[in-house]
């Protein structure tokens, strides 16, 4: 189980989330409460664009334990691709007070911001279209 979370992370660093992601499986399976195991099949699920996979993994981590700051940072990134921006700011915000001076946390929090706040307006054509009616 050690060797395949350990070449899990190799793979990982050298950027071969999907091959990554067969060995981080294997270890979460045999040492499911393993939060460092889970974190790095996280990791590689959302390296691997299976947003929703890492989301539940994320997740997991921290409802067994809410001030994991990157199991949070983790799930804000998947939320916010998945599409789900209020639930991304929650957990980003969450990691970035956890750890102000984390500038990665502070950016996708900023990030996810802006983009909920530019979907929340109206367009101008959806303003024209209601000045019309």
């Amino acid at each position: 189980m050690y060797e395949w979370y350990t070449r899990g992370l190799e793979l990982l660093r050298s950027g071969s989330a999907s091959a990554a992601l067969q060995l981080l499986i294997r270890a979460a399976d045999a040492e499911p409460g393993s939060h460092s195991i889970r974190e790095a099949l996280g990791r590689a699920q959302f390296g691997a664009r299976l947003f929703g996979e890492a989301a539940e993994s994320f997740r997991g981590i921290v409802e067994e334990e809410p001030a994991e700051d990157y199991a949070r940072f983790g799930l804000g990134l998947a939320l916010s691709r998945m599409g789900d921006l209020e639930g991304a700011v929650e957990h980003l915000a969450l990691a970035a007070a956890m750890r102000p001076d984390n500038q990665d946390y502070t950016r996708a929090l900023r990030h996810a911001r802006a983009t909920l706040e530019s979907r929340r307006r109206p367009t101008p054509d959806a303003e024209e279209r209601d000045e019309g009616q």
